[in-house]
């Protein structure tokens, strides 16, 4: 297997990351919203990659950060389950209401901001975090923030990129590429580690470089 030097293995600095990246990211996820399911139809991998979060779901209280067109949510969506949700843009939603109120499953969505949760500390069994993590300025606050309002001994269950565990070339390749879409890769494990989480890293796709973090708050 073709592998990259270790030293090669640099996260973005988040010092050069602009004031007001959150709004642009924003827009761009305006002009999104209506097509993102059907990119998720033309890349199935996607949804084969956030699903995999599914099985490891516990407990009843269930919250998922950052939403998005709501697809992952509608895939776990029982009457099991009291579902919250929180996605900063606006569209998205919107678009995630009616797809919940099509299938008949209540679900309290919110708009806001990752980095400050509506949610009092140790609300939550799960929190669910696919495909977004990247996407925030602040891995740090966003991390302290999914933690603290999780239960003890409740689960994030996270989906992410983040370089291969074993440096391959194909994945660190897509893990870069991603960066220059404009995403912000960060240490998740270092972040799980620092926030004193039990977790596995499982390698679920695109040469090891999409993640599945399974981590349970002590």
């Amino acid at each position: 297997m073709l592998k990259v030097k270790q030293e090669k293995i640099n996260y973005t600095d988040v010092s050069k990351i602009a004031s007001d990246y959150t709004d642009k990211m924003n827009k761009e996820y305006n002009w999104m919203a209506k097509g993102y399911d059907a990119f998720m139809t033309i890349f199935p991998l996607w949804k084969k990659w956030i699903k995999m979060v599914i099985p490891h779901i516990h407990g009843e209280k269930i919250l998922e950060v950052s939403f998005g067109s709501g697809y992952l949510m509608t895939q776990y969506a029982s009457d099991k389950y009291e579902i919250y949700g929180i996605d900063y843009n606006e569209k998205m939603l919107e678009i995630t209401t009616i797809k919940m109120k099509k299938i008949n499953i209540k679900a309290q969505l919110f708009q806001g901001n990752v980095e400050k949760l509506p949610f009092p500390d140790n609300t939550f069994d799960t929190v669910i975090n696919t495909m977004a993590f990247t996407g925030y300025p602040s891995g740090e606050k966003a991390m302290s923030e999914l933690k603290r309002v999780l239960k003890k001994d409740g689960c994030l269950l996270l989906v992410d990129f983040d370089y291969p565990n074993n440096r391959s070339r194909f994945g660190y390749m897509m893990v870069r590429l991603w960066e220059k879409f404009g995403d912000i890769i960060k240490d998740i494990n270092s972040l799980l580690i620092k926030h004193n989480s039990d977790y596995k890293d499982v390698s679920v796709g695109g040469f090891g470089s999409v993640h599945l973090f399974i981590a349970h708050k002590k």
